[in-house]
């Protein structure tokens, strides 16, 4: 798996786990709703840590508790 399917995976797993949509996620991490589709739709596949950090100040989440995730584990090497 490589970052960027990790990162889908955990912002959709993270949505169900709070109930919400990712359009009402986008809203209240005041990032555009085109973004966080491009991101959970695959389209976007190199998120900055930015991009996270407001996901999660979005969710009430630490970077921490956004990585602390099976998702993350064995990811694939970047550079080939």
């Amino acid at each position: 798996m490589t970052i960027g399917e990790a990162v889908r995976y955990r912002v959709l797993e993270l949505c169900r786990e709070n109930g919400i949509t990712v359009n009402k996620l986008a809203i209240i991490s005041g990032m555009t709703q085109s973004t966080l589709n491009n991101i959970v739709s695959g389209r976007n596949k190199s998120v900055t840590v930015c991009t996270v950090k407001k996901i999660c100040d979005g969710l009430s989440i630490t970077i921490q508790d956004f990585f602390d995730s099976a998702y993350f584990e064995n990811l694939e090497q970047e550079i080939k």
